[in-house]
């Protein structure tokens, strides 16, 4: 008898523990599904295991009075410089190689890798000077997203621009023959495509490149993935060198304001000015997209400011 009783309690202390565990279970199932609800909504809560930088304000007067403006103007300026000459003049070097022996050149390929490679390569050296923009393009998304001021995103893009044509001049004077014969490096729509497809190409191209900029640098990413190392300049540079794969066929792969421009102002050819709107409208529409997927999709930009909204008594 007294064996019997101890048994059925123990039957039901171990039905109690297990209805326990059950709820514990999905109490905790849920809170881990609703885990990234609550940290998105919450930036304030004391468990954010990540601090994104305060907005940059839209007019900062006072980055005039400081040496670090500068500098980092003189890293974006001989960064777009050598950006520009090592790439124009692998252009000029295979189209030469190539018009002698169909076999000789480094092709589509060698010319992508030169692109990427110089990204990767100039990123890594400025980015803790300039933030390695090095294209207009990334500097308007990044000042979309708040993350650079109006004053700063001017400066880079006037920089960038200067610096461009200083770069295609280089190669002009090192190889002014062939520069002249083989097209100077610059962008133009290509025989067989039509100019809105050469516009959707560079929105496209830009739209990869911006976004990736956003995410190699997203500081939500970095704390959450911090298993997996990311050197920033390498997937930037990666999606310089898939993107110029894709649109050198159509456009010779603009995605970059500034190197369009600078080849343009050296090679001055009617052909080139007629579509050269096509590599400021692009890059810019497709800058603009990539900022607003990252901050109102990607990282619910949208949605913590109507919980803000909604959370404030005055509304």
């Amino acid at each position: 008898m007294t064996n019997s009783f101890v048994s059925t309690h123990t039957n039901k202390k171990a039905n109690s523990k297990t209805k326990e565990i059950k709820k514990n279970s999905l109490s905790f199932g849920c809170l881990n599904m609703s885990k990234e609800v609550i940290e998105e909504g919450q930036a304030h809560h004391h468990g954010k295991d990540y601090v994104d930088p305060p907005p940059a304000p839209l007019f900062d007067m006072a980055e005039l009075t400081k040496w670090s403006f500068y500098r980092a103007l003189i890293a974006e300026f001989i960064a777009t410089l050598l950006f520009l000459y090592v790439t124009v003049a692998t252009v000029i070097g295979h189209k030469k190689l190539n018009g002698a022996n169909q076999c000789d050149g480094v092709g589509i390929l060698g010319i992508a890798w030169a692109f990427g490679g110089m990204i990767f390569v100039l990123v890594y050296c400025t980015a803790g000077i300039s933030g390695g923009h090095i294209n207009p393009a990334v500097t308007f998304g990044l000042f979309l997203a708040r993350k650079v001021s109006l004053i700063r995103a001017v400066a880079y893009i006037i920089a960038q621009s200067l610096r461009a044509i200083c770069g295609v001049g280089f190669v002009k004077a090192f190889m002014k023959h062939y520069y002249n014969t083989e097209g100077g490096g610059a962008n133009s729509v290509a025989t067989g495509y039509n100019k809105g497809t050469a516009l959707g190409a560079e929105i496209i191209g830009t739209f990869v490149l911006v976004y990736t900029v956003f995410s190699a640098t997203d500081p939500k990413r970095s704390a959450r993935d911090s298993h997996v190392p990311v050197l920033a300049p390498l997937p930037i540079g990666f999606a310089v060198f898939m993107v110029h794969l894709a649109t050198i066929p159509i456009t010779g792969t603009g995605i970059n304001p500034a190197r369009s421009f600078g080849a343009a102002v050296i090679y001055n050819q009617d052909k080139i000015w007629d579509d050269q709107w096509i590599f400021w409208v692009g890059p810019m529409v497709g800058a603009m997209a990539a900022a607003i997927y990252h901050q109102f999709v990607l990282r619910a930009g949208a949605v913590k400011a109507l919980g803000s909204f909604r959370s404030n008594p005055t509304n």
